[in-house]
């Protein structure tokens, strides 16, 4: 919670105010009830109607100064909490966008979705109320208390010891609250998992008629929630009988007692009246309490999801050198004795990689599915860091590289061709945020898309549905490609972006890519785009088992003959 108290700090005035219209409202709250003993001992009891007025314009002038207090209140406190909240969520989610790759790992995506909503929430709503009314509860209790004993020693301290009493029982109940609604939350992210799951194959879902099953097993998990959260309100719930009980139990003492002492001249009626109706105040405050259980237990839960995300830590560090130094000029790329395995397993995914790429030279990585050539790609632009060896682009480590500049310099087009809501000119400027539109269109011209976009009924200005879905596969590729080429990088990586080309569009691009002024580096499972390259790599279980032109591995690798035999036949063999 003492992070999230931070996020506070810059509105410290407008909780001041809140806080002292609040003890306003709670002052004159506590006043009543002595104003009332007042009205009934000096004026009704002694039939002095000056008595009666003169109390009663201080009750009523007290009480439009509370309603008031309590307007004003609302506005400071709705404005701390809103701003509170924006404040978090904004830099929560900056937390989010600095995270690499492993760090996701921690998290699932749909955990961090009610991080960054209901969490958020949850702790934004428990702001409010603190300034509006939750700690006017445990204030109205003590001053009731301390106002009863100014009034009348003995009859208040049946009070004393009732409430403290009571105070320790919703303590206990508020601590073990705490821990029941962070497993609500959790039942809470397995829902949101589950239809995120569904949203993003709902085709796949119609295609194999699983629609029964999804159903079945959304409402599992929707069951679960509600289970879970129904024992949890069950428990805050019980508080206020038992409270309510206790307190009227105290009550009913007071009047007994209260009476006796009226009889015996120890006590006016005005005082067993004031002290009656501070206890029924402090019973009301008291059953309060189960709804501020009930809050800041969820806020507690919440805070420590929210903190366990803001305090997690990035496992890459950043370079440090000087933008000229960390500058991309030529595209020599250089693997060293790389090895690399995923955090959390045990089996490296590269072993002991070493080959280089030339300035401006175009690369074909082979290899079947798991041989490492992903993982490979990820490394350069450090969306993760090799556990051994050095990468260096143009003789520099690129973990001295600070990596914004680094991936600013590298076009890279990821296997899942991902687009985002908005105009096709939008998508492609993603890439580089102060593209001209002179730029945008020579980059989707290099990526053979141009001509396609010409097509679309708002040309650069038609509105690609979200992911892309109102295109085909092969224009989501050549869009992303575009994408990648608009900031005209030093190094292009394409993670088998043009599997869904035809031969012919695919043979323009590579045509077109072998004009631009880059280093190109194309992980495929086609042997036709491999041909088009200067060097092949051949990986097979993260192991480089061969390197060189397509005659050189013709001639020396076996793995490499039975992949090319496999898409061409036997009889064939075409030279590089």
């Amino acid at each position: 919670m003492t992070k999230m108290l931070s996020f506070l700090k810059p509105y410290r005035i407008a909780i001041t105010v809140a806080l002292l219209l609040m003890l306003t409202e709670l002052t004159v709250e506590l006043l009543q009830p002595f104003l009332i003993s007042k009205i009934i001992d000096d004026g009704i009891t002694q039939q002095n109607l000056s008595v009666v007025m003169q109390w009663g314009g201080v009750l009523i002038g007290c009480s439009l100064l509370a309603f008031l207090s309590g307007i004003i209140n609302s506005f400071y406190a709705s404005h701390v909490s809103q701003s509170f909240g924006f404040d978090v969520r904004e830099k929560l989610y900056e937390k989010v966008q600095s995270f690499s790759f492993a760090n996701f790992n921690l998290f699932p995506t749909s955990s961090l979705i009610t991080r960054l909503t209901n969490d958020v929430t949850q702790i934004q709503n428990t702001v409010f109320m603190s300034l509006r009314i939750m700690l006017r509860s445990p204030l109205l209790v003590v001053g009731g208390v301390i106002m009863s004993l100014f009034i009348h020693v003995k009859l208040a301290l049946l009070l004393v010891v009732c409430v403290p009493v009571l105070l320790v029982f919703l303590l206990w109940a508020m601590k073990k609250a705490g821990r029941l609604f962070r497993t609500v939350q959790e039942k809470l992210d397995t829902v949101n998992s589950v239809i995120q799951e569904n949203l993003a194959g709902m085709k796949l879902i119609k295609a194999f008629l699983r629609k029964n099953h999804e159903v079945k097993r959304f409402t599992a998990s929707s069951r679960q929630l509600k289970d879970r959260t129904m024992s949890v309100l069950r428990f805050t719930e019980l508080t206020a009988p038992i409270v309510l009980l206790l307190m009227n139990v105290c009550i009913m003492v007071i009047l007994w007692f209260g009476s006796v002492e009226v009889e015996a001249g120890g006590a006016s009626v005005g005082q067993v009246v004031a002290i009656v109706n501070y206890a029924t105040r402090m019973t009301a405050a008291l059953s309060m309490f189960t709804m501020i259980i009930m809050n800041f237990s969820r806020a507690k839960a919440s805070s420590s999801r929210i903190t366990e995300v803001l305090d997690t830590e990035g496992d890459l560090v950043d370079g440090t050198d000087s933008e000229g130094s960390a500058r991309i000029s030529e595209g020599r790329v250089v693997f060293e004795s790389v090895s690399f395995r995923y955090p959390e397993t045990d089996t490296p995914t590269l072993h002991n990689l070493s080959f280089e790429v030339l300035p401006g030279e175009t690369v074909a990585i082979l290899g079947a599915t798991g041989a490492g050539k992903t993982s490979l790609f990820q490394l350069i632009p450090r969306l993760y860091d090799a556990n051994e060896g050095t990468i260096s682009i143009d003789h520099t480590d690129i973990r001295q590289m600070r990596m914004e500049r680094l991936r600013q310099q590298i076009g890279y087009v990821p296997q899942e061709a991902l687009l985002f809501t908005g105009t096709v000119r939008e998508n492609i400027a993603w890439g580089k945020e102060d593209a001209s539109m002179e730029e945008i269109v020579e980059a989707a011209k290099r990526a053979q898309i141009h001509e396609t976009i010409l097509k679309f009924p708002n040309q650069y200005n038609s509105v690609i549905g979200q992911k892309g879905v109102n295109l085909s596969g092969g224009q989501r590729q050549r869009l992303s490609i575009a994408r990648a080429l608009v900031r005209k990088p030093k190094i292009v990586l394409l993670d088998d972006s043009t599997s869904a080309l035809d031969a012919k569009t695919e043979a323009k691009l590579l045509h077109a890519l072998k004009e631009y002024p880059c280093t190109l580096m194309m992980i495929t499972q086609k042997m036709t785009t491999a041909l088009a390259a200067d060097t092949i790599l051949l990986l097979e279980d993260g192991k480089l088992l061969a390197k060189g032109t397509h005659d050189q591995l013709w001639e020396h690798s076996p793995l490499y003959r039975r992949i090319y035999h496999s898409q061409f036949g036997e009889e064939t063999h075409s030279h590089a």
